[in-house]
């Protein structure tokens, strides 16, 4: 998961040291030992070891971290580096354990560690860890995923969300003839040059690099366009039509936060593209089976051109996929002129763990559980805002929720910066400090699992009205 393009500053929270009227950062670093709540107070945790191998890790990995948004920027303060985790825990190296509300970004749906996931692919790896050669296990996954999600005609894995919808964008320009492509401002679809780009000056210009190294002419091949209005989305397609080869969305938005399609939004954009001749593209490297046994697509009753998958759909292991319609599939090499490879694509290992994933799934059905706890969450929430006096917004679909610091409702990109990310970042340490790990960042969603039980609903309602509670008490 790539670090948001929103820009975002903080100062320091606050809390009072048990047991004294002295007032420290919440996110300092103590390395005394952790401190049971007794007075109301957060308990200050061990950040020793963490801060040593941050600092370690800083010396041969760039910024410390191989992922931007692990670094703590967002939110400061000292990352934790994980040592293990089982359900819906995870430890860190200190020994701090935390309820996870993070999911390594959402595709452990049944929980850290989940025994028969690590059996399959403890299983496959003794047959050999890749191969570079086709299996049979790549067979059936393709399969799986075929029969869940309808709109899949024909499958290609790779490694990565990234890699996915980048060559599913290479392949909507080879159909079509045509080199632009629409997609909505904040909506994150993996680093891929062509993506990496700003809304230009107007509703209808060309984008602009948001990253340092891409080419002004490659953004220049991309339309950023406001979600959740279509009238901006006609007037490109008014000016742009002929040269649009694709929109691409994510059906409900996870990396602006929780962010949720409009009435009528999608079902527009499905017109449209049919209209003028363009491809519609659903990222759902998150949504994909998060939400049913099947995509999102399934539940809004849109039928995409092309579909990106990750996550979920790749058990928790480097796995994506991307598909659809045969006759554009089939323009993928060996059988067409488009090219796309990948040593580890459909590593036997990975898809052993997701075909064992979506397995469980199928069998378990957890999805009425796990919408039952999420809005129990959601309504606990927003009951101890009110109690506190706390103005924000939670954004929720399914299991998968944001917690906004906003006055206002958030239903786009414009509407989601404006959320207060100091509040954020006190919210997020007084939260850590009491052992509930939410995304250190306030522009990412949170996700349940099948293993967060009621208690630990219970532990989090509490742990989250205390947090709130400060945030009043220091203003």
């Amino acid at each position: 998961m790539a670090q948001r393009k929103i820009k975002t500053s903080f100062v320091t929270p606050a809390i009072r040291k048990p047991g004294s009227s002295i007032w420290i950062p919440a996110f300092a670093g103590m390395t005394g030992e952790s401190l049971r709540r007794n007075d109301g107070c957060a308990r200050l945790q061990k950040t020793e070891n963490s801060r040593r191998l941050f600092n370690r890790a800083q010396k041969v990995l760039v910024g410390g971290v191989n992922s931007p948004v692990r670094a703590f920027k967002s939110v400061g303060g000292v990352p934790r580096f994980i040592s293990r985790a089982k359900g819906s825990k995870i430890w860190d190296v200190d020994g701090n354990k935390y309820i996870d509300y993070c999911l390594s970004w959402g595709p452990l749906i049944l929980g850290h560690a989940r025994k028969e996931v690590l059996n399959a692919a403890a299983l496959a790896l003794e047959r050999g860890s890749t191969f570079g050669l086709p299996t049979e296990t790549e067979i059936e996954l393709a399969e799986v995923l075929k029969k869940a999600i309808p709109s899949l005609e024909l499958v290609r894995l790779t490694s990565s969300g990234t890699e996915a919808v980048m060559s599913a964008l290479r392949l909507a320009r080879a159909a079509t003839g045509r080199d632009l492509i629409v997609k909505f401002t904040g909506a994150y679809h993996g680093h891929a040059d062509s993506l990496l780009v700003e809304a230009g000056s107007g509703l209808t210009s060309l984008g602009r690099p948001d990253s340092f190294g891409v080419p002004k002419s490659f953004a220049q091949t991309t339309l950023s366009l406001p979600s959740n209005n279509i009238l901006a989305v006609k007037e490109a397609f008014k000016k742009w039509g002929p040269k649009i080869a694709a929109v691409i969305v994510e059906p409900v938005s996870g990396n602006m936060g929780t962010v949720l399609p409009e009435k009528g939004f999608l079902e527009s954009l499905r017109d449209l593209t049919k209209k003028y001749g363009a491809l519609l593209i659903f990222d759902e490297v998150i949504t994909g089976f998060r939400f049913g046994f099947c995509g999102a697509q399934k539940i809004f009753r849109i039928e995409p051109d092309l579909t990106c998958l990750g996550k979920i759909a790749g058990g928790g292991f480097p796995l994506a996929a991307f598909g659809g319609k045969k006759e554009i599939m089939e323009l993928l090499a060996p059988l067409g002129p488009v090219y796309q490879g990948g040593t580890l694509s459909g590593n036997p290992v990975a898809a052993s763990a997701a075909l064992k994933l979506l397995a469980l799934l199928k069998k378990e059905n957890p999805y009425p559980d796990l919408n039952r706890k999420t809005l129990r969450l959601v309504e606990g929430i927003r009951q101890e805002a009110r109690n506190a006096r706390v103005s924000v917004q939670v954004n929720s679909f399914g299991p998968m929720l944001t917690v906004f610091f906003s006055e206002h409702p958030v239903r786009d990109y414009f509407s989601a910066k404006k959320s207060d990310t100091k509040k954020y970042a006190a919210f997020f340490h007084a939260l850590l400090d009491e052992g509930i790990y939410f995304p250190p960042s306030q522009f990412e969603a949170c996700f349940l699992s099948s293993a967060h039980s009621d208690s630990d609903i219970d532990q989090t309602l509490s742990a989250i009205g205390r947090a709130f509670s400060q945030l009043k008490s220091s203003r």
